[in-house]
C-alpha cells in the first residue's frame, strides 16, 4: 500500500491534503473509429487498480450482452455508457473519467472518432492539456487521424501521445510501428505541437500501457501511464489578471460583490482593477470565498470581489489590471469550428457569447475554409457540418478579449443560433481588427426571428434579412 493511501485509514484529512495538492492533467483521448479509445481508458483504470468492485461486476454483467471482444469482460463499457454506445460499439458523446496516482490528478476525456460527431471532439478537446492520439497498427494514420491532430493543434493544445495501438493484431512487428511513426511525423510537421511522443500499446492485451510489455522487447520508451505521470506539461498561462463578472451578488444594503473565476492571473487585495468596457477604477476592498476572505485569488478560483467605490458593474464586463489591457473591438478573425447541420451564413444574426458576456453579430466573411484532412486552404462562402476555417466576425458592440493563442479562456466563444437557442459554432479569436464599422444588428422580436427563420427556408434567394 502506499503512502498517500495509508493515510485514508489512520488520516483522512492528512490524505485529502495530499489529494488537493497534486498536479492536474487534463488528457483527451482521440483517433479514428475502432481504434480503441474507450479500451485504453478502460485498461488504464483496470490495471491501475481504480475501478471499484461494483464497477466490476456491471462490467462484467453488461459484457455478456454487448461484450465486442473475446476477453471475459468488455472494458470500454467502464466509459461507452450510453445504450445506442453499447449496441453500436462505438463512442457518441464525450465520457470523463477522474483518477489519480501517487504523482499527479487526471480528468480523461473519451471521445468519438466518427466524423459526425467531429464537433463533440472538439468540445472535448477545447480544455485539455495533452492529447492522446491512437492510431490503429492495422491501418495507420487514417483521415480522422489528420482531423483530429488538426483540431487539437487549432485548439491550442501543444503535448500529444501517439498511442499505436492494437500490435497484438500485427504480431508485435516493430517495422509496423516504425513506418506509421515516420509517416506521422511527417504529417505533424505542419501542425503547432512542441511536444510529439510515441508508444506501442495493445490496450486490449494490456502490452505498454500500464505494465511494460515482454512482446515489445525492441520498444526502450516509457508505458502510457509512465509517460502521463511524468510528462511535464507546458501551459501557456497568461499573467495578466482577467475576470468576467457573472453575477452581482447582492444579499443586503451593506454588501455588493462581483463573482466570478478568474481566467487568468491573480489579484491581491488593494490592487486596482479597471473595469471593462466603462474604463472606472477602483481597488479591491476584500477577496471572499465560501471558506473565508483570502488576500490573494489567483487563476482557476472563483471568488467574489468587493470594491471600495460604488461602481456600475454588470454581468459580462471584465475586470483587469489599468496596465494590462484586453483588445476592445467589435470586429475580428477568427477560426471556428461549425457544428450543426444547417451551414454557416454570410450575414446571418447569430449571437456570440465570450465568456458571460453575449453579443449579437454575423459573420462579414468567410476568409477560408481548411480541408483537415490535407491542411490545403481554399475560397469558401460558408462553412458545412464539421468543417473548419476563418472567418471575419462584427458585432453589435465592442467586446474585450485577449487571442487564443495567449489566452484560452478569454480568446474562445460560442456561436447560438437566435431562433433554436442551439449552439452551432465555436471559435477561437486570432486577432482583433480596428476602426472597422459595423452594421445595425437589431433587436428583433419573436415572431420576426421566427418569419425571418421561414423566409430563409423557403425563400432563399430573398437572403438573410427580416422583412418588415
Amino acid at each position: 500500500m502506499s503512502n498517500s493511501t495509508s493515510l485514508i485509514a489512520s488520516d483522512i484529512e492528512a490524505y485529502l491534503k495530499v489529494h488537493e495538492n497534486k498536479d492536474m492533467l487534463r488528457i483527451l483521448t482521440c483517433g479514428s473509429v475502432d481504434d480503441g479509445k474507450s479500451t485504453l481508458i478502460g485498461r488504464l483504470l483496470f490495471d491501475s487498480k481504480m475501478i471499484f468492485e461494483d464497477q466490476m461486476a456491471a462490467i462484467e454483467k453488461d459484457s455478456k450482452r454487448f461484450n465486442t471482444t473475446d476477453e471475459s469482460f468488455d472494458l470500454s463499457l467502464l466509459v461507452d455508457g450510453l445504450q445506442s454506445e453499447r449496441e453500436q460499439g462505438i463512442t457518441i458523446d464525450v465520457a470523463y473519467r477522474y483518477f489519480a496516482t501517487e504523482q499527479r490528478k487526471f480528468i480523461i476525456a473519451d471521445t468519438p472518432g466518427h466524423e459526425q460527431y467531429t464537433r463533440n471532439m472538439a468540445t472535448g478537446a477545447s480544455t485539455a492539456d495533452l492529447a492522446i492520439i491512437l492510431i490503429d497498427a492495422r491501418h495507420g494514420v487514417q483521415v480522422q487521424t489528420r482531423r483530429h491532430s488538426f483540431i487539437c493543434s487549432q485548439l491550442g493544445i501543444k503535448h500529444v501521445i501517439i498511442a499505436i495501438n492494437k500490435m497484438d493484431a500485427v504480431d508485435y512487428e516493430q517495422s509496423v510501428y516504425q513506418n506509421i511513426k515516420k509517416e506521422y511525423r511527417e504529417f505533424a510537421e505542419e501542425l503547432s505541437f512542441d511536444d510529439v511522443r510515441f508508444v506501442p500499446i495493445s490496450a486490449l492485451k494490456g502490452d505498454n500501457v500500464v505494465n511494460e510489455s515482454a512482446n515489445m522487447p525492441w520498444y526502450p520508451g516509457s508505458t502510457m501511464m509512465k509517460l502521463l505521470n511524468t510528462v511535464s506539461v507546458t501551459r501557456d498561462k497568461s499573467n495578466n489578471f482577467r475576470m468576467q463578472v457573472q453575477y452581482v451578488n447582492r444579499p443586503n444594503l451593506d454588501f455588493r460583490g462581483f463573482c466570478g473565476t478568474v481566467a487568468s492571473g491573480d489579484i491581491r487585495v488593494g490592487d486596482t482593477i479597471r473595469t471593462l468596457p466603462s474604463g472606472k477604477e477602483s481597488k479591491v476592498k476584500s477577496i471572499v470565498t465560501f471558506d473565508g476572505e483570502l488576500e490573494k485569488a489567483h487563476e482557476g478560483m472563483a471568488v467574489t470581489l468587493t470594491l471600495e467605490d460604488e461602481i456600475d458593474i454588470s454581468r459580462g464586463d471584465m475586470l483587469v489590471r489599468p496596465h494590462q489591457l484586453p483588445f476592445s473591438s467589435n470586429s475580428f478573425d477568427a477560426d471556428v469550428v461549425w457544428m450543426t447541420e444547417e451551414a454557416l451564413q454570410v450575414d446571418r444574426e447569430y449571437a456570440i457569447k465570450v465568456g458571460s458576456k453575449s453579443v449579437y453579430g454575423y459573420v462579414e466573411n468567410v476568409n477560408h475554409r481548411v480541408d483537415v484532412n490535407t491542411l490545403q486552404v481554399s475560397d469558401a462562402s460558408q462553412l458545412e457540418l464539421n468543417e473548419m476555417g476563418s472567418c471575419r466576425f462584427a458585432v453589435n458592440e465592442s467586446i474585450q478579449f485577449d487571442a487564443y493563442e495567449t489566452n484560452r479562456a478569454t480568446g474562445a466563444f460560442v456561436v447560438i443560433d437566435r431562433l433554436t437557442n442551439v449552439t452551432v459554432g465555436a471559435g477561437m479569436i486570432r486577432k482583433a481588427l480596428d476602426g472597422k464599422e459595423t452594421k445595425d444588428v437589431t433587436e428583433y422580436s419573436e415572431f420576426e426571428i421566427e418569419f425571418n427563420a421561414l423566409v430563409r427556408k423557403h425563400f432563399p434567394h430573398w437572403g438573410a434579412k427580416v422583412i418588415s
